[in-house]
């Protein structure tokens, strides 16, 4: 398991205290976890990734963690939530859901396409009269796995 980076853990730490929580080890644990995941992970990949972590601690801090900000729950059409850091920990991103097989997988687009993709959304919800506070964009389809079975 790798350890979790300062400046995350101390960001973590600090919203945990502001929901009158403690960052005890097994969450430190859960961090460090989502942080060495590649993408969103279901339970069965955060206990994959750190296999001293009990399952029931980690749905219990999970929504713990989902409650205060610091994670970030994506549901699928498969049966198995998928969680990740929040984006403010980390970094801008959105999503590829598999709708055959439930897998996502984060990609990144260009800042002079995300510039692109804020203006018209800003400009939607303005219309709508809408305050628009950040975005998230999931793209739904068949990932290259499932399309070759």
């Amino acid at each position: 398991m790798a350890d979790v980076d300062f400046d995350l853990d101390q960001e973590v730490a600090d919203l945990l205290r502001r929901g009158d929580q403690r960052y005890t080890t097994g969450r430190r644990r859960l961090v460090a976890a989502l942080q060495a995941g590649e993408g969103p992970l279901t339970i069965t990949q955060i206990l994959e990734e750190d296999a001293s972590l009990a399952q029931s601690s980690v749905y219990r801090n999970l929504t713990i963690l989902e409650e205060v900000g610091a994670v970030t729950r994506i549901v699928t059409r498969d049966d198995f939530a998928r969680y990740e850091l929040a984006e403010h920990l980390t970094e801008h991103h959105h999503h590829l859901i598999c709708t055959t097989c439930g897998d996502v997988a984060d990609f990144s687009l260009t800042s002079a396409t995300e510039t692109s993709l804020d203006r018209a959304l800003r400009r939607a919800a303005e219309e709508a009269g809408f305050a628009a506070e950040a975005h998230r964009l999931d793209l739904l389809g068949v990932c290259a796995d499932c399309r070759a079975a």
